[in-house]
């Protein structure tokens, strides 16, 4: 189904770079907006967090390697 929505070009904007850097479709995100309550806002939140997170990993400053080994263990048997 193709609908057609007029947004004003601010907002029209911010949709567009959530799509630039995430995997999703304006419609993609328009739909989670609709459907799921999240907001641009959220959405954009949401896009910059994971972004930072991907970032401090490939930095290799996303875990240290007792964190790691916390979380390995956290349920193994003693």
């Amino acid at each position: 189904m193709k609908l057609h929505i007029d947004m004003p070009l601010s907002l029209r904007d911010r949709v567009i770079a959530i799509v630039t850097r995430s995997n999703l479709s304006a419609s993609d995100v328009i739909a989670d907006a609709l459907e799921n309550g999240h907001s641009i806002e959220w959405q954009e939140h949401f896009v910059a967090k994971v972004a930072a997170g991907i970032a401090a990993a490939d930095r290799a400053a996303f875990a240290s390697d007792a964190d790691i080994a916390d979380v390995l263990n956290k349920y193994r048997p003693a």
